[in-house]
């Protein structure tokens, strides 16, 4: 699958009152029929992304989102649902009725878009039809075409300009041969690689290092196999410690979700966090919280294998919760840890969002891969791709 994946994509959402012409305007910039169109208001009732390529931006999430003014009960879960998506959306276009001009609807998402740093366009839609539009703002059209050249060059100037990171390339000697585990297990989905395995490879043949992808059970044969050792093993955290046990001392060893974690900007957070584990007790409550939705499996990670860990950890009887995809509750005030999955399927906006949420409420926010180390007495052994990070592990860290 060559598409680049949703997480890895510009988020780009359209915000504004109800028939503002959000829709109409997101069908324009994307040149297709993405969104409902109707003259009724409220006719986006939940948001709708559309995949696409824009020039100059490249790939792009476009996010079509419910009326800000919704109301009635329905209408607030709407709402409710269109500040979420502020959480993912890198880039923001307020939608102006050019009929109706700016009113408190519009200064209220102004200030939420300014309160999250989200660079942002005010674009007055509708110009066709009203005469409220300021000199020099971005006039648009939906029904003419006017304006959306000029909007997708504005959003274009808006785009983060980053240089290239790498996942794991970096961490590893040019040319180095890393060994990939992956086990597969009813777990694991049929006839194909999870995300992090997918960027790893590619990360790896972009730089023109080896790869080299075998079962857990293949592992031993995988590393005699070799002429010299590879530079670093790297595996799904849920096969660390049979992983641990059969890869020598010597050779650095971390997991996908720790390597994630990195990616994201969290993993310093993470590692904090790891002293919370040590003060679970019974009737300690944990939410266990993914970014994705998927078939739960009888031993899945999130829902089995955690819960059992932590248990067995901490000898305690706790309150575990578990949430996914959209479901991350706003207050974390009844957690006494979260502990989150990698999140590959989510923007890096809105993993940070997470932590920032858990910060704020002063509850530690673990990661996957660390809790799963940890717990299994290797995490030093699994930040041997940060010496700097294995220096600052607490004595609790240290097992």
């Amino acid at each position: 699958m060559n598409e680049t994946p949703s997480a890895s994509r510009i988020h780009i959402g359209f915000f504004g009152r109800r028939n503002a012409g959000k829709s109409s305007l997101v069908n324009a910039v994307a040149g297709q029929s993405v969104a409902v169109v109707s003259d009724v208001p409220g006719t986006t009732t939940d948001p709708v992304p559309k995949s696409m390529e824009l020039l100059p931006l490249g790939p792009v999430v476009l996010l079509d989102t419910p009326g800000f003014d919704d109301e009635g009960a329905l209408g607030e879960l709407r709402v409710a649902r269109t500040r979420r998506e502020l959480n993912r959306t890198d880039i923001a276009v307020l939608v102006v009725d050019a009929t109706l001009g700016l009113g408190e609807c519009e200064r209220e998402l102004e200030r939420l878009i300014q309160e999250k740093n989200i660079p942002y366009l005010v674009v007055w839609n509708k110009c066709d039809l009203g005469n409220n539009v300021p000199n020099g703002s971005i006039a648009t059209s939906s029904k003419q075409g006017t304006g959306i050249q000029e909007l997708k060059e504005r959003l274009g100037s808006l785009a983060p300009k980053e240089a290239p990171r790498h996942l794991v390339a970096d961490l590893v000697p040019p040319g180095s041969t890393v060994v990939l585990v992956v086990p597969i297990d009813e777990s694991a989905p049929k006839g194909r690689l999870i995300l992090p395995q997918q960027q790893a490879i590619r990360d790896l043949l972009e730089a023109g290092d080896l790869s080299l992808v075998v079962r857990d059970t293949e592992l031993p044969q995988a590393l005699a196999s070799l002429a010299k050792p590879p530079a670093l093993v790297l595996t799904d955290s849920q096969a660390f410690a049979s992983v641990a046990k059969n890869t020598p001392a010597t050779i650095p060893l971390t997991s996908f979700s720790i390597l994630m974690a990195r990616f994201k900007g969290y993993l310093e957070t993470a590692l904090r966090g790891i002293s919370a584990m040590e003060r679970l007790h019974n009737g300690s409550r944990v939410l266990i919280a993914e970014g994705c939705t998927h078939h739960r499996q009888c031993n899945d990670i999130g829902t089995v294998k955690i819960p059992n860990w932590l248990r067995k950890h901490t000898g305690a009887i706790l309150d575990i919760e578990t949430c996914s995809g959209n479901e991350f509750p706003a207050d974390l005030s009844p957690y006494d840890l979260v502990i989150h999955c990698g999140g590959c399927m989510l923007t890096e906006r809105e993993v940070l969002f997470r932590m920032k949420c858990a910060n704020d409420q002063n509850v530690p926010f673990l990661n996957y891969g660390v809790a799963i180390a940890y717990m299994l007495g290797i995490l030093h052994r699994a930040l041997s791709i940060r010496p700097d990070l294995q220096k600052q592990l607490p004595e609790t860290g240290r097992c």
